[in-house]
């Protein structure tokens, strides 16, 4: 029934009878456009953002316990217990489903240039356990080696795969994935992050200050 009544009305569409009510064009718009949202973040014939929002649908179907306790993991494609982590881990973890293992490249980064990066912890060196998982240095990292775009207001500049950094009231950072996923109004997309009950996908893009939006699409061939 649902199906007919959406062909219903793409006909009434079609033949200029809906100028009336954009609001059931915009219903349409957005039915089709969350009829596509990808999930096979393997397909290496999509785009590589959608490939990422692919690989953030994939994570939000995990359970996570919030927990930011320093632990010493393997390297590289090292992981706390995948029942843990933090914001930044699910960055790292959706990445690393299509083979871009953020542990290995900001620990290298970060050895090559240890004094452009956060000092916001008192280390005097890289530790390959813990820097990846930081959003200050996931931030810095992104900034140095992919694309750093001007934090807007405008919901159409953030893709899918861009990343978004906040800040919380209290200053904390934050971070997170845009989506293919959109509102139910189809105005904003949807962010994958973990802000305390496990990777979730909600609409939260503008719920918090923006400090960095970064587009990411792994080493450069000429790097």
């Amino acid at each position: 029934m649902k199906a007919i009544r959406l062909l219903a009305a793409s006909v009434c569409l079609a033949a200029g009878g809906c100028d009336a009510a954009p609001e059931i064009a915009q219903r349409i718009r957005h039915a089709a456009e969350s009829a596509t949202v990808h999930k096979d973040w393997t397909n290496e014939r999509l785009a590589f953002g959608v490939r990422l929002s692919a690989a953030a649908e994939e994570r939000a179907t995990h359970w996570v316990i919030y927990d930011a306790a320093y632990e010493r993991i393997p390297y590289p494609n090292g992981d706390v217990s995948a029942l843990r982590g933090v914001c930044a881990d699910e960055i790292v973890r959706a990445y690393r489903l299509i083979g871009i293992d953020l542990q290995k490249l900001v620990h290298e980064d970060m050895a090559r240039a240890f004094q452009v990066y956060p000092k916001r912890w008192g280390l005097k060196r890289p530790d390959r356990n813990i820097d990846h998982r930081r959003v200050p240095n996931l931030a810095t990292f992104f900034a140095r080696h992919g694309t750093s775009l001007a934090p807007s207001e405008n919901a159409d500049d953030y893709k899918p795969g861009d990343v978004v950094a906040w800040a919380l009231p209290d200053g904390r950072p934050h971070i997170g994935l845009v989506t293919e996923r959109r509102t139910d109004d189809g105005k904003r997309p949807l962010v994958m992050h973990n802000i305390g009950l496990g990777p979730q996908i909600e609409d939260m893009l503008f719920g918090l200050t923006i400090t960095g939006h970064y587009r990411y699409e792994g080493p450069r061939k000429n790097s």
